[in-house]
C-alpha cells in the first residue's frame, strides 16, 4: 500500500499555486495523471521518488516511511529504489544500450528481454546520440525497468512513440507490470493512450 499525502507551492504562470494530494495507491494499479501543463503532475513524481521536497507531507510505501515533514524523515532517492521514467530520458551519454540496462541489473536473461519489448536487440553497442528520440525514450523505459521496480514513476513516457510502437509497448508493459505486481503513476498530456493500460486516474488542476 502506498499513501501519499502531501502539499508543495508551485511557481505557476499567474502566481503562486499549491498542489495538494492525499491518495492510497494500491498494489499493482496503475494510475494515469493529467490536468492542465503546469499543475505539478511532474512534480508529484519526483517529490514520491525524493529529488524534490514538499512543504508538508507524508509518504509510506509498503509501511516503510520515505517522507514524513513533521518528523524530518526524508529518505534518499537511492534508498527508495523507485524506477523513474524521466521526461527528458536523462541518459547517460558516455554509455551504450547495453550498458544502460547492465548498469542497472546484472540479471542477462532479464536484459535480453527488455531489449526485445522495446526492440533495441539490434542497437545495443549504439549510444544516445546516434538513437532516435523514440528510441531513446524507449531506452529509458526498459532502463526504469530493470531494477524491477515495485514502483514505477513514468513522465510522459509515451510522446515520441509512433501508434504501432506505442501499441506494442502498452501490451509488453501491461505483461510485466502484472507479472511483477507493479504499482505504476503514469503523467500523461494524452489520457486516451493510457486507455485499457492505467485502471485509475488522478486528474490535477
Amino acid at each position: 500500500m502506498i499513501r501519499v499525502d502531501i502539499e508543495k507551492r508551485l511557481q505557476a504562470y499567474h502566481g503562486h499555486q499549491v498542489l495538494k494530494i492525499a491518495r492510497q495507491l494500491e498494489p499493482g494499479s496503475i494510475t494515469k495523471i493529467y490536468g492542465p501543463s503546469g499543475a505539478g503532475k511532474s512534480t508529484l513524481l519526483k517529490i514520491i521518488a525524493g529529488f524534490i521536497q514538499p512543504e508538508r507531507g507524508n509518504i509510506t510505501v509498503n509501511g516503510v516511511t520515505w517522507l514524513d515533514t513533521s518528523s524530518k524523515i526524508n529518505l534518499p532517492p537511492q534508498k527508495r529504489i523507485a524506477g523513474f521514467v524521466f521526461q527528458d530520458y536523462a541518459l547517460f551519454p558516455n554509455m551504450t544500450v547495453q550498458e544502460h540496462l547492465a548498469y542497472a541489473t546484472g540479471d542477462k536473461l532479464w536484459i535480453e528481454r527488455l531489449l526485445k519489448i522495446g526492440k533495441l536487440e539490434t542497437l545495443t553497442s549504439h549510444k544516445p546520440q546516434f538513437l532516435s528520440g523514440g528510441q531513446q525514450q524507449r531506452l529509458a523505459i526498459l532502463r526504469a525497468l530493470a531494477i524491477k521496480p515495485k514502483l514505477l514513476l513514468m513522465d510522459e513516457p509515451f510522446s515520441a512513440l509512433d501508434p504501432e510502437m506505442k501499441g506494442s509497448l502498452i501490451n509488453n508493459l501491461k505483461i510485466i507490470f502484472k507479472e511483477a505486481g507493479t504499482t505504476v503513476l503514469i503523467v500523461s498530456h494524452n489520457p486516451q493512450e493510457l486507455e485499457g493500460l492505467a485502471d485509475d486516474e488522478l486528474f490535477i488542476l
